[in-house]
């Protein structure tokens, strides 16, 4: 049983939360940090030179934060609550301004440069796209079932909702379904993340295993899942897929407390670090890919009688390029995968 919450000596940003850690978002213009939490929180910080984050600002909503997206200029972050709500923060003034609603909680949300507009996802089965004139959407998308997990990487979005179903929308027609499909795996989904060319996504489950799928049928001999974030007979959910911004490769971050550093292209695991006392919720690369920011925190994976409030760590991971760039030019397998 692990007792360190930091056995990668990692660098810990202080007093990070007051309850679990939800979502963990970077700037995409400096090396400003956010992480929402349980405690109704959303904290941001700069990460200096010397890899020590300073904190700079705070702010609220009236539920647990579940979700944040900075806008393209780093000048402000959307969140998404449990209160049902979705509001814009403006780190100059500290304001922050409802922006969006749903009748269930917000569980993802992204903003879309080039569409200009806020997405975000419910457990109330719908997908909104908010522009920002208007307090309703500038356009609905009906869902099958609840939104579990959703990312973004335009045109493509990608839902996982419940009953395992994966659904995909080409956002020059928002408000279609381009597809649904199966889930490739058997258990219910926890996250999903679009591959960086838009071709496909990689989903994590909370059966320990990653499938990595591909939009178009003719592209279906590419699909593959592997096993991870498993002990003997131990299964830990996959809570987390991060895109590294330029080599393509991927961490995943899960209940056993792990995070890994992956290469789908040539089907490796590039880097396995050492398991943490808790688990790791959520997990982010920074615009060039060189700080992996990962919460340490329960998860709720083992119920409420697991749960503690006052241990919740935000950990910063400097990334060398050897640790996270794809070895193509190797070609053995360590997957273990299947077809």
């Amino acid at each position: 049983m692990a007792v360190n919450h930091n056995p990668n000596n990692d660098v810990e940003v202080p007093h990070a939360a007051d309850d679990g850690i939800s979502c963990i978002a970077w700037s995409p213009a400096a090396n400003h940090v956010v992480a929402g939490s349980w405690d109704h929180q959303i904290r941001c910080w700069e990460v200096q030179p010397t890899g020590q984050a300073v904190p700079k600002a705070a702010t609220s909503h009236a539920g647990p934060v579940l979700c944040a997206s900075w806008s393209a200029d780093g000048a402000r972050v959307f969140t998404g609550s449990c209160d049902k709500t979705a509001k814009v923060w403006d780190l100059a003034t500290s304001q922050a301004t409802q922006v969006a609603a749903h009748e269930q909680p917000v569980k993802n949300l992204f903003w879309v440069q080039e569409m200009n507009c806020l997405v975000t996802s419910s457990w109330d089965r719908t997908v909104k796209y908010w522009d920002g004139k208007s307090p309703n959407p500038s356009a609905v998308l009906q869902l099958p079932e609840r939104a579990y997990c959703m990312d973004v990487r335009y045109p493509l979005l990608v839902v996982g909702v419940a009953d395992r179903r994966m659904v995909v929308v080409n956002l020059t027609n928002p408000t279609a379904i381009y597809s649904t499909v199966a889930s490739p795996l058997k258990h219910q989904s926890r996250c999903v993340a679009c591959f960086p060319d838009q071709q496909g996504y990689c989903i994590g489950s909370i059966e320990g295993r990653v499938a990595v799928h591909h939009v178009h049928e003719h592209d279906g001999t590419k699909n593959f899942a592997f096993k991870c974030h498993r002990e003997n007979q131990d299964i830990y959910a996959v809570n987390c897929i991060a895109f590294h911004p330029t080599f393509g490769t991927f961490a995943t971050t899960g209940s056993d407390g792990t995070y890994n550093f992956w290469d789908k292209d040539s089907r490796q695991r590039l880097k396995a670090f050492n398991k943490a006392s808790m688990p790791i919720p959520v997990g982010s690369f920074n615009r060039d890919g060189t700080i992996f920011a990962y919460a340490v925190s329960y998860d709720w994976s083992k119920g409420s009688e697991h749960y503690n409030p006052r241990t919740n760590h935000l950990m910063l991971h400097a990334v060398p390029e050897s640790e996270i760039k794809s070895r193509t030019a190797q070609k053995k397998n360590v997957f273990g995968t299947r077809r």
